[in-house]
Parts: structure tokens; sequence; C-alpha cells
């Protein structure tokens, strides 16, 4: 029994592990820290919230890690129906906030179908490029790729949520490099999306014309539209080399920080542990990004390289433009900071991902630990 249970731990990376546990445990100490207001505890229910779908995220993360991937090719089609039907219930009984519909409120939790469109796509555009891949530089089978990209991305555009678009549209892009499409298809969409910028600007929603204006000019408007960057900015520049302690910062502490439990917590991270606390965060966020990459490379199929592919698009991007947005150096687009960020659909799906990783990786590795005791 007890070589079992360490032959079932061998099937993970524990180097993935790691860092994912000490991202969830940094993210669960800042979101309390940031609820602590002159010596007393207040605003914990997001915390213990965290806490509860941690928990339920890391149990649904067991199950995941120990069935084998290649499972999620039989259900692909069943994930893409489910995925565009729960964008669809959005667009009818989604909840409202801040002017944006992306939650579907149960009750006791809100839905986000948007988050699960990230991972549902990956998989299913998985499928579609290892079944294609001889045929993948064909120009037939590159639209058929973006058929599958569309219809999620349209909706997601018109809760509207830019950011979310942006992941859709990086985890294909990843996703069909990784395939034979040649790179003369890519010159062309992107000489398209120049040409069409002059369309698409006008018809963004005015918020998000504003972030861009604010992005280009951060000081513009201090008290209006630049106020979220600009006391981003002041919270990690006043965390120091060594930050201000769990109890204090100025920014977080008196509520200047807006969405600070949120899109803006990498900013009262930096507050409260400093440049090293950010610089951890973001080494942390390295690791899980290079194993995915590694696991990729050292995958048994084509199937389980492009899932790792995907995923570890997914949380580069998201790290790369959550931080750049606290730091003014992209616009505002509503993007968690994955394991750290509160929310429930976030935490779940980014678990999801990593047994995903993991579930790749333990197959190569039972394979390797079969082969071993065959020549033993």
């Amino acid at each position: 029994m007890q070589n079992k249970v360490l032959l079932q731990f061998r099937r993970f990376d524990a180097i993935l592990l790691a860092a994912t546990a000490l991202l969830i445990l940094l993210g669960l100490i800042v979101l309390y820290s940031s609820g602590l207001k002159a010596g007393s505890t207040a605003n914990q229910l997001d915390t213990s919230r965290q806490i509860i779908y941690v928990g339920v995220g890391l149990l649904i993360f067991w199950v995941v890690s120990r069935i084998d991937y290649n499972v999620l090719r039989n259900y692909s089609n069943l994930l893409y129906i489910t995925m565009v039907g729960f964008l669809l219930l959005v667009e009818i009984f989604g909840a409202t906030r801040l002017g944006a519909t992306r939650w579907i409120s149960l009750g006791f939790f809100q839905f986000q179908p948007s988050e699960f469109a990230k991972l549902a796509l990956i998989i299913v555009l998985a499928k579609f490029f290892s079944d294609n891949y001889e045929k993948s530089n064909e120009i037939r089978y590159v639209l058929m790729s973006l058929l599958y990209l569309l219809p999620p991305l349209v909706l997601v555009l018109s809760q509207p949520d830019l950011g979310t678009a942006l992941v859709l549209v990086m985890v294909w892009l990843a996703m069909a490099l990784t395939t034979k499409l040649k790179m003369r298809y890519f010159v062309i969409m992107l000489v398209v999306l120049l040409i069409s910028l002059p369309v698409i600007y006008p018809r963004l929603a005015p918020y998000q014309r504003q972030r861009i204006a604010t992005f280009i000019n951060p000081t513009a408007n201090p008290d209006t539209t630049g106020y979220n960057v600009n006391q981003a900015i002041i919270a990690v520049g006043s965390g120091g080399l060594f930050g201000q302690g769990l109890s204090s910062g100025s920014q977080s502490q008196g509520n200047f920080l807006p969405s600070q439990h949120t899109d803006f917590i990498f900013a009262v991270l930096s507050e409260k542990l400093g440049f090293l606390g950010g610089l951890l965060c973001i080494f942390l966020y390295c690791v899980i990004v290079v194993r995915a990459i590694w696991i990729a490379k050292n995958s048994a199929d084509r199937f389980g390289t492009l899932l790792a592919i995907g995923i570890a698009t997914m949380f580069a991007f998201h790290v790369v433009v959550n931080i750049s947005m606290n730091i003014g150096l992209l616009p505002v687009t509503g993007i968690p900071l994955p394991f750290i960020s509160a929310g429930g659909t976030s935490m779940m799906i980014s678990l999801i991902s990593i047994a995903i990783l993991e579930s790749i990786y333990g197959r190569r590795r039972s394979i390797s630990l079969n082969t071993k005791e065959i020549y033993e």
C-alpha cells in the first residue's frame, strides 16, 4: 500500500506542485492582509470564500490529475457546445457588475463562463490541431481552426471582456504556431488586423477607449480615468525593497486602491511584501510556465504537447498582462492574477489546468517507470 502511494506521487511533477502551492498560499496571505484595517479584522468574507474555493479546487485537481488526459479528446465536442451554451446564458441571465455582464449567479457562487471558455478552447484546439497536424499548413484548416475561435470570441467581446478575448486569441496563436502552419498566414492576419484598427477602435466601449487613453498618458487625469493605475503605481512603489508589512500600506489599508482583491492584487502584494515579494511571485509564475513548456516538449503524444502549450500560454499571458497593468505598462483589461486574485471560477480553472499538466507529466513518467521496471 505504501509503495503504491509513493508510486502515485512519483508520477507528479513536484516542482510544478510546489510552485502552485506557494502561489496559492501567497494569495491567501495577501487577500487576508488586505482586510486588516486599523488593527481589527474586517472584510474577511472574501478570504473565507477563497479558502473554500481552494479546497473545492484541490479536490477537483486530485480527481483530474489521476485521469488520463487523452479522455478529454472524447469530450472535446461536448465541452465546446457547453462552453458556447454557457456564454449564451450569460447574454440572457448574466449578472452585471461595473458595466460588464460576465457572471451567472448560482446564489452561493458566481460562475464566470469566460474563465471556463479559455480551458475548453485549449482542449478543443489541441484535438483539432493534433488530428490535422499534417494538414495544418493548408488554408482550409487554418480557417476551420478560426471557426472554433470565433463564436466564443464574439460572445466574450459582447460582455464586454476584452482581456479574456485577447487570451483566447493568444491561445489560438500559440497553439497554431506549434503546428505546420505557414508563417505567411500570420503575416496576412497581422496586416488585416492593423488595417482593421481604425474600424475596431470606435466600436470599443467608452471605458475601454478611456483605458487606452490612460495607458498612453496615465498622468493626464489622475482623479478620474487614471485614478486606478496611479494608485496601483503608488502602492507598488511605496513597498520598497522589503514591503510595509501585512497590516500596513496606505493605499490598500486606506481603500485608495480599487479592485484590490482582484485586478490590482499584485499592487497590494508589492506594497505589503515589497520588491522581493513581487519578485518571488514572478519567479513562481516563471517556474509554472517553464515546467509547462518542459512538459509539452516531453509529452508522450502531440495532443499532450498542444494542451501543455495552450495552458502555458494562458498562464503566461495572464501574468504578463495583469502585472503590467499594475505598474502602468499596459492598459487595464480586468485579467485576474492566477491563484492570487479572489475568484472561485478562476481558481478552479487554474487548478484544473495544473491537474491536466500533471496528467500529461504522469503519463510520460508512468511510461518511463514501466520501461525501467521491464529492463530491471
